[in-house]
């Protein structure tokens, strides 16, 4: 692909291309021209111009076209070695090959650039599309925790005296939440700009994995889900972007906290696997309906009937952040119920020391 791509913006190599694989076309021909006939080539030339149409621009695929009806009647066309036509035969072939070759080259040349076209305006019409879905949801999402602060804040300021410690605590949990909500929003956006720029580059060190559960977790506290943390008693370090891989597993229990009913029990297991670790992290909601599992790990994908909020980013930068470590992320119901990621990730792992008290 990235010779095709620097052959189609180089129109000195396009010329190179074509003329060099007419010629090379031509001389393998020639060994065999006793045993295919000169017909037989005049079919290979037309189908090799018809080829290089598919890469090259209007003007060398031409000078290609005409060069392979000049190679043919050099070449093939009695008498050989010269341009003349002795028979009216073949000059009517000699013409209509010509004229074949030519307009051959030209409509499949047009016909790439109309593809082009329609291609870059089908992708103008993605990325708008997604930027007012991303603008749509911005609204919402960064609107509701803005209104939500500026009104604890002018509650606080204008009567803070009277107002009960109880009360007190309630808008200062308000405002705790609104804070997350927009410093989670920020940091997806953020993720996703990296991501969409090919700017990522991970930090690796030593990491443990089950710490960064924990904080997850942590940083998760929600009264309405439980969450369970199966952790291994003997699991070693591993090198990873401890950063990305946080906010990777965040998302997905976060997502696990918003779009699963209250009293869900959320399970997170992890293993070893023969080049890495593996994380899953699973529920006891209702799932995902199978024809849109394809679909979750999309940009700005969200259910039909989800809940009111989220950009439909979260999971989308999850599996960013997994592929950047050459890692894997998948999902799957449940058959007795609920819904399964899991993670895998090959990176390089500590040797365990075990020592013995002395």
């Amino acid at each position: 692909m990235k010779l095709i791509k620097k052959i189609e913006s180089n129109l000195w190599l396009q010329y190179f291309v074509g003329i060099g694989s007419i010629l090379i076309i031509s001389f393998i021909c020639f060994l065999f021209s006793d045993i295919i006939g000169y017909h037989v080539v005049a079919l290979v030339l037309l189908l090799a111009v018809s080829i290089l149409a598919m890469f090259l621009n209007t003007l060398p695929i031409v000078t290609v076209a005409i060069l392979s009806a000049l190679m043919w009647n050099f070449m093939f066309i009695q008498p050989k070695a010269t341009f003349n036509i002795t028979t009216p035969q073949d000059a009517l072939l000699f013409l209509m090959y010509f004229v074949i070759a030519v307009i051959n080259a030209v409509f499949t040349s047009r016909l790439r650039k109309l593809e082009a076209v329609a291609r870059q305006r089908k992708e103008r019409e993605n990325t708008l599309h997604l930027y007012n879905t991303l603008l749509n949801s911005l609204s919402h999402e960064l609107k509701t925790p803005i209104s939500t602060i500026i009104g604890a804040v002018d509650t606080l300021k204008m009567s803070s005296e009277n107002i009960l410690e109880v009360n007190k605590k309630e808008l200062y949990d308000e405002l705790e939440l609104a804070g997350n909500r927009l410093h989670r929003q920020v940091n997806n956006l953020l993720s996703m700009s990296r991501l969409e720029s090919d700017f990522l580059k991970l930090q690796l060190d030593w990491y443990d994995i089950q710490e960064i559960i924990h904080t997850v977790i942590k940083n998760n506290k929600s009264s309405s889900h439980r969450v369970i943390f199966s952790a291994l008693e003997v699991f070693p370090l591993f090198r990873v972007d401890g950063t990305l891989l946080e906010q990777a597993i965040n998302n997905i229990l976060h997502n696990a906290h918003e779009y699963t009913p209250e009293g869900t029990t959320i399970i997170i297991t992890t293993g070893m696997t023969q080049a890495g670790f593996r994380i899953e992290i699973k529920d006891t909601g209702p799932g995902f309906p199978e024809d849109k599992i394809d679909q979750v790990f999309d940009k700005f994908y969200r259910l039909p009937n989800s809940v009111t909020g989220g950009t439909g980013l979260g999971l989308s930068i999850s599996k960013g952040f997994v592929k950047a470590h050459n890692g894997t992320i998948s999902l799957k119901n449940i058959p007795s119920g609920g819904a399964k990621f899991s993670i895998e990730i090959p990176a390089e792992k500590a040797t365990l020391i075990n020592t013995e008290d002395e």
